[in-house]
């Protein structure tokens, strides 16, 4: 299995560029060595398949199933879904599974969601030493069963049924980014109390209105428009597979998704017995104020969506979530992060105050921060200049979090330097508590990581 690109195979998932990292041939050797894997090491012989609707998406999934099958494990196929369907589909039938996609990445790239030993996706080491199984090339040899299934009327039924609703009827506009979520989308909101106005709700890989990405705000610009012109309550985007959220409100400004995960906290917060909330590094320490305000207790954690939803549910967490827009809700059942059922959520929560969300975000606490930056820097040096900016913060006697980068804290704020686990960049945010005091940041440590081939002590 040599010909495999090594790199394809990142820190929660495996992703990479079709035709020339992820294709047809690599889909089949990661099906035949995930089967065999699953067999040898879990002792498991059926498990879940599912695809997005990017261009390559089915034609890899028809090749995985085929690597899968030839190693005589059995594949339950669900065809196309959303990522966080494929999450359900595993939790349902209490198996491993797979879902092809390459979630908000650009439109030619690829890849594989999967886990080993249930819901929640393969992170880290798992994935190193599924990695050296792979390369290794040793595996079964079989004729498992194909078993086709679908299970959308179930899941909506499934994302609906704890939602209890105020008397107030809000007027929502969702933009599914002509990704996977459109494939469901009416079926969900068709029959739910408010009054729906869809935009990009037609399925389309070539994802030909906006990039499906909710947290780069170019991608948000059609959405800020139709919440204006339909002068509705508030707005939603999706990514392409279903599992990042991005909402706009009613006076057509990006709600910064903290405000959101705020929110979403503030109205848990009485009925849960665990007051622990989970968060990600890069988020402002808004989160961190508002749940000690509360009189909770924060968690920042690494960033990853496999990381986050995996410590949200070992340590039985009522919420967790990420700057990126993932959201993860376990305070009434096991939870599938869904950007629709987060949808869902903030609809009852929205429906039970007649206060425009553009005054209620009014209360919370304020900071002057920068969107994610990133920095371009090749896979294998990106690591090397995370450890220069943490000798840096040593070398300056700076406190520093390095449990994902490096996030070091100054009286009035903060700035984090990380690498990015699914593409050839660095990630640069940073926060404070005056304009100036940001601007002082960005001075200190984007030029560090653009001169990243030059000593930190030169700089």
């Amino acid at each position: 299995m040599n010909e495999l690109n090594e790199n394809i195979f990142r820190a929660y998932d495996i992703r990479g560029s079709y035709p020339s990292e992820i294709n047809e041939q690599a889909a089949y050797a990661i099906g035949l060595s995930y089967g065999s894997y699953l067999q040898e090491e879990y002792n498991k012989n059926t498990c879940i398949v599912s695809h997005d609707n990017r261009l390559s998406s089915k034609s890899l999934q028809q090749n995985l199933i085929k690597g899968i099958t030839s190693s005589g494990c059995n594949v339950i196929n669900y065809s196309l879904t959303t990522t966080p369907m494929n999450y359900y589909a595993r939790y349902i039938n209490q198996m491993p599974g797979i879902m092809v996609t390459a979630s908000h990445n650009p439109k030619d790239d690829n890849g594989f969601k999967f886990s080993f030993d249930g819901m929640i996706n393969a992170r880290g080491e798992m994935i190193d030493d599924f990695k050296k199984y792979t390369l290794a090339g040793i595996f079964k040899s079989g004729m498992g069963k194909i078993t086709n299934n679908s299970l959308v009327d179930k899941y909506i039924e499934y994302l609906k049924y704890s939602i209890k609703y105020g008397k107030n009827k809000r007027k929502i506009v969702i933009d599914c980014g002509n990704g996977a979520t459109c494939s469901i989308i009416r079926k969900v909101f068709d029959t739910s109390f408010c009054h729906p106005i869809y935009i990009n709700d037609t399925l389309d890989g070539n994802f030909p209105n906006h990039h499906p990405d909710p947290s780069v705000k170019e991608n948000m610009k059609q959405l800020q428009e139709a919440v204006k012109k339909n002068k509705a309550d508030f707005g939603v985007a999706y990514d392409g597979d279903g599992d990042r959220i991005g909402i706009v409100m009613d006076n057509g400004e990006i709600l910064p998704i903290e405000y959101f995960m705020i929110i979403c906290i503030k109205d848990m917060f009485n009925t849960v017995n665990n007051k622990t909330f989970l968060y990600d590094i890069k988020c402002s320490k808004s989160v961190e104020d508002y749940i000690k305000m509360l009189g909770g207790t924060p968690l920042c954690y690494r960033t990853g969506a496999s990381y986050t939803q995996y410590k949200t549910h070992s340590d039985n967490l009522p919420f967790g979530a990420e700057y990126s827009g993932h959201i993860y809700f376990r305070d009434r059942d096991a939870d599938c992060g869904s950007a629709i059922y987060a949808t869902l959520r903030f609809l009852e929560i929205m429906s039970k105050t007649n206060e425009k969300l553009s005054k209620i975000v009014e209360k919370f606490p304020k900071y002057y921060s920068t969107d994610e930056v990133k920095i371009p820097s090749d896979d294998n040096t990106k690591f090397m200049v995370i450890e220069k900016i943490k000798k840096y913060a040593k070398s300056m006697n700076y406190p520093y979090n390095d449990i994902d980068g490096v996030r070091i804290t100054y009286l009035n704020g903060w700035a984090l330097v990380r690498a990015s686990n699914t593409g050839p960049n660095i990630t640069f945010r940073a926060e404070a508590t005056t304009e100036l005091g940001l601007k002082s940041l960005e001075k200190i440590y984007i030029p560090m990581i653009q001169k990243e081939s030059k000593k930190i002590d030169m700089l």
